[in-house]
C-alpha cells in the first residue's frame, strides 16, 4: 500500500446538509454524563427542553460531521492505499466561530488539510467546515487520522504536539462518573462503530470488553471543564483541541485537571481507576 499525498492534499471531503433539534442536543448531552443530579440547575441548562438557559456544550461540535469521516476511504490518493480497520483518531480540533445554536438546518464541506509522513503510519488531516442557512460559518472541525501501515512514503512528519500541562498543581480538578451502558447511549448520536458495544468485536481489536467512544471522552472532559472553569458559560468557548491518549471503560471515572494560563485553558484527564491518560497536548481558548 502506497498512499499519493499529492493527490490526497486538498481533495475534497463531502458534507451534505444536516440539522438537529433540542432533543437530539439532549441526547447528545446524556451520552456525554449531563444530568447528575437530575434536578440540579444547571443540568437542567443541558437537558431540559424548556430551560430558559438552554444552551449547547461545545463539544456537540463534531456531531453532524462525524459521518464524513467515512469520506476518507474514497479520497484520491488514499483510496484502497490503507487498512480501514487499522485507522485511529489520534486529535480532535474544534474551532468555534459562533455559540452553537439549540437547533439549527446547517451545511457542511471539507477538505484533506494535510498528509504527513510518521515512518509507519501516515497522518491525514481532515478539515470540514460547517455553516449555518446565512452562510455563517458556525465551527470547524480538524480531525486527526493515523492510518498505520500507510507510512513511509518521504514527507513531513506533520505539526508538533499541542500545548502541555504546566508542571503544577491544577487550578480545577473534576470527577466525571461514567455509566456502565454510557457507550450505549452515546451512540445513539452517531457513532455505531461495534467496538464501543460488541464484546466479541472488542476481543478481536484487542481489549476485554467494549470501549468508550474518544469522542465520548472529548466530550465529557469539555463539560468538566466548562462547568468547573467557566461557570457553565458555553459560549466563551473559541476552540477545543486535544490529543487522544488512551481508552476508558464504561462505568470508570474520567478526571480531568485545569490550569488557567491567560485566555487559554490547559487540560489533561486520566481515568482514575487505572491511573491511565486519556486526554493529553489539550487546551480550550477562550474568547471574552
Amino acid at each position: 500500500m502506497a498512499i499519493d499525498p499529492h493527490k490526497a492534499l486538498g481533495a475534497p471531503i463531502a458534507g451534505g446538509e444536516g440539522r438537529w433539534s433540542r432533543d437530539q442536543v439532549i441526547l447528545y448531552h446524556l451520552g456525554i454524563g449531563a444530568g447528575i443530579p437530575p434536578t440540579d440547575p444547571r443540568e437542567l441548562s443541558y437537558t431540559y427542553e424548556n430551560d430558559k438557559n438552554f444552551r449547547v456544550i461545545p463539544s456537540f461540535g463534531v456531531v453532524p460531521v462525524f459521518g464524513s469521516l467515512t469520506g476518507i476511504a474514497s479520497t484520491p490518493g488514499l483510496a484502497g492505499e490503507f487498512n480501514f480497520a487499522l485507522l485511529l483518531h489520534g486529535e480532535q480540533d474544534l474551532e468555534i466561530r459562533k455559540p452553537i445554536p439549540v437547533e439549527a438546518k446547517v451545511k457542511s464541506s471539507g477538505k484533506v488539510a494535510g498528509v504527513y509522513d510518521k515512518g509507519k503510519a501516515a497522518l491525514v488531516i481532515l478539515e470540514m467546515e460547517t455553516k449555518d442557512e446565512g452562510g455563517s460559518t458556525l465551527f470547524v472541525n480538524r480531525f486527526s487520522l493515523f492510518l498505520r501501515g500507510a507510512g513511509g512514503f518521504g514527507g513531513d512528519p506533520g505539526p508538533k504536539a499541542g500545548p502541555e500541562a504546566p508542571p503544577r498543581p491544577p487550578d480545577f480538578e473534576v470527577e466525571s462518573k461514567t455509566l456502565p451502558q454510557q457507550a450505549l447511549l452515546y451512540r445513539l448520536s452517531g457513532d455505531k462503530n461495534p467496538l464501543h458495544a460488541d464484546p466479541q468485536f472488542a476481543k478481536l481489536a484487542g481489549f476485554d470488553r467494549p470501549i468508550l467512544h474518544g469522542l465520548c471522552s472529548y466530550g465529557v472532559v469539555c463539560k468538566a471543564v466548562v462547568d468547573a472553569a467557566l461557570g457553565g458559560a458555553t459560549e466563551r468557548v473559541a476552540r477545543y483541541r486535544v490529543r487522544f491518549a488512551g481508552v476508558v471503560f464504561p462505568g470508570e471515572s474520567i478526571v480531568t485537571s485545569i490550569w488557567q494560563e491567560g485566555s487559554e485553558l490547559r487540560i489533561s484527564a486520566k481515568t482514575k481507576e487505572r491511573n491511565s491518560p486519556v486526554i493529553t497536548h489539550a487546551a480550550m481558548t477562550l474568547r471574552d
